[in-house]
C-alpha cells in the first residue's frame, strides 16, 4: 500500500465512528458451508491461522450470541487456529483506525457500511466477498432489498450485514408519562412542553450519554435534521452540490437541538457518561425518555426485568414546523458486517469465508433476531423468544421510512467535526458557528 494512502487514511478514519469458491481452494461442505480442501484425500484439512476483531464484549444477548457462534466455529473447525480479539465498543473504532493507518489489519473485523467501507476500499485494505455470496445464492437472496448497498462499491460487495440499526427511536417510560398525565410528543412544541413539565417535577426529561460524542449526532440530529431539511437536501450537502451546511434549514435543525440543551432536557453531565450508562439510567426509571438506537434493545432485554420492559414504549421523533422531511421515519443503516483484509489468501481465505458465513448466515441471522437485535435478513419473528419492547420496535420498523445517518454519509473527518460540534452546541454554542465548521470540513473532504 502506498504510504500516501496510509497517511490519508490515518487522517480521515473516524474516531467516533459474493462464481463459485473453486478458485480460492474451497468446496461446498455437507451443511452448506464452505470448507477448505484437504491436500490429499482422507487427510486432515490444512492448518490455518485466522484473526478476528469484534466489539461484542458486553453481556447483552446479542453480544453473547455472537461470541457463542465464534466458539462454535472454533469447535467445528479444529484445523483453524482462531485468534479472537474483543474490544469494547467505544474503543473499537480508534483501535481499528490505528491498525488501518499502519496497514496491519486483522484478517477479519467488524466494520460499518458507508464511509468506513469506502475509506478501507480507497486505502486498498480490504477485499470483496462476491465469490462467497454468489456461491450461496439462497443466502444472498434472503437479505432485504438494499441490504448490500452501503457495503458495495463499483459492483463489488465487501461484507454481509449482521444487523439492522435504526438509530433514532424515542423510548419513553409509560409509568412516568401516566403519573403526569402526558402523552408521547407528536410535534416539537409537544416535546418542549414535556421537557418543561418533567423539569418542574424534578424528573430528567431525556437521558443522554454523549461521552463518545457520536450519540447526539447518530441518535438525535440525524433524524431531527432530516425532519427539517429532507433527505434530498442532506445528500446534496454531502456531495457539496446544490446545498451547504450553512444553509438556513440546517442551521434551524441545529437550533432545535440547541433548544433542548438550553431547556435542560438532558441530565447534568451528559457529555461525561456513555451510551450504556444512558441506557441504564433510562431502564432504572431515572429519566422519562431516551433517544437511542435499536442496539439498546439487547441491553435492555438482558438487564431489565419483564415488568420494567413492559413499562417501556417507543415512537418516532416528533414533527417540526414546516419540515421538508417525512415525519414517519427513522434514521438508520444496515448493521455492521465482517470485513476481510486484502492480505487473506488461499486456505486462510477459505476459512475466513466459513467464519463470515457462520456469523452472518441464515442460522446466525435467526439467532441474532431472537437476541433482540433487528436484522436485514428475511426471518419470521417468534415473539415468544424476544422482549415485549423488541416486538413493538419490530412492528414499528415495518411502518416507517429509513433515512440516512449523518456519520454513514459524511467523511470521517466531517463526522468528527459534527460530533464535537454537537457537544459544543448542547453546552450553549452558536448553531451558525457550528454549521460553518461542518461546512468547511465537508467542503475540504470533497475537494471544494
Amino acid at each position: 500500500m502506498k504510504k500516501s494512502l496510509i497517511v490519508t487514511l490515518a487522517a480521515t478514519l473516524s474516531l467516533a465512528l459474493l462464481a463459485g469458491c473453486g478458485s480460492s481452494g474451497t468446496t461446498e461442505g455437507a451443511a452448506g458451508t464452505t470448507s477448505p480442501k484437504s491436500t490429499d484425500a482422507g487427510k486432515p484439512a490444512e492448518k490455518v491461522k485466522l484473526s478476528i476483531w469484534h466489539n461484542y464484549t458486553g453481556e447483552d444477548l446479542r453480544a453473547k450470541t455472537m461470541r457463542e457462534y465464534m466458539e462454535k466455529f472454533k469447535k467445528d473447525h479444529p484445523n483453524v487456529e482462531l485468534d479472537i480479539q474483543g474490544i469494547p465498543p467505544d474503543g473499537y473504532r480508534p483501535r481499528l483506525k490505528t491498525v488501518a493507518a499502519a496497514n496491519e489489519m486483522p484478517d477479519l473485523f467488524v466494520m460499518w457500511p458507508g464511509v468506513m467501507t469506502k475509506e478501507f476500499v480507497g486505502g486498498d485494505l480490504i477485499q470483496p466477498i462476491n465469490e462467497l455470496l454468489d456461491s450461496k445464492t439462497e443466502w444472498k437472496n434472503g437479505f432485504m432489498p438494499g441490504s448490500f448497498d452501503d457495503f458495495t462499491i463499483s459492483g463489488k460487495t465487501y461484507s454481509a450485514p449482521m444487523a439492522l440499526s435504526p438509530t433514532s427511536i424515542l423510548y419513553y417510560n409509560k409509568e412516568i408519562f401516566n403519573k403526569y398525565n402526558v402523552q408521547p410528543p407528536k410535534t416539537w412544541d409537544d416535546l418542549m412542553k414535556l421537557v418543561d413539565t418533567f423539569k418542574k417535577n424534578n424528573v430528567t426529561p431525556i437521558a443522554l450519554g454523549n461521552k463518545a460524542a457520536w450519540v447526539a449526532q447518530s441518535s438525535i440530529l440525524s433524524s431531527l435534521a432530516d425532519r427539517v431539511t429532507g433527505t434530498e437536501w442532506f445528500l446534496k450537502a454531502v456531495d457539496q452540490n446544490g446545498a451547504k451546511f450553512t444553509d438556513p434549514e440546517f442551521v434551524q435543525a441545529l437550533t432545535y437541538l440547541g433548544q433542548l440543551g438550553k431547556a435542560g432536557a438532558f441530565q447534568e453531565g451528559f457529555n461525561s457518561i456513555d451510551n450504556t450508562q444512558m441506557e441504564q439510567m433510562f431502564a432504572q426509571g431515572k429519566a422519562a425518555m431516551m433517544i437511542d438506537g435499536g442496539w439498546a434493545l439487547p441491553n435492555l432485554a438482558s438487564n431489565t426485568s419483564k415488568e420494567a420492559l413492559a413499562n417501556m414504549a417507543v415512537t418516532v421523533l416528533p414533527t417540526v414546523p414546516n419540515g421538508k422531511g417525512d415525519p414517519n421515519s427513522l434514521s438508520g443503516v444496515v448493521g455492521t458486517g465482517l470485513g476481510m483484509s486484502k492480505k487473506v489468501t488461499g486456505a486462510q481465505k477459505a476459512a475466513a469465508y466459513e467464519l463470515i458465513y457462520t456469523l452472518s448466515g441464515p442460522e446466525a441471522q435467526k439467532a441474532i433476531l431472537e437476541s433482540n437485535q433487528l436484522v436485514s435478513y428475511k426471518v419470521d419473528l417468534d415473539t415468544t423468544k424476544v422482549s415485549s419492547l423488541f416486538a413493538e420496535v419490530y412492528k414499528m420498523m415495518n411502518t416507517v421510512k429509513k433515512t440516512p445517518v449523518y456519520d454513514g454519509k459524511l467523511s470521517s473527518a466531517s463526522a468528527d467535526v459534527v460530533n464535537n460540534g454537537l457537544q459544543e452546541l448542547l453546552m450553549g454554542g452558536k448553531p451558525e458557528d457550528i454549521a460553518k465548521k461542518i461546512q468547511d470540513a465537508q467542503a475540504k473532504a470533497v475537494g471544494k
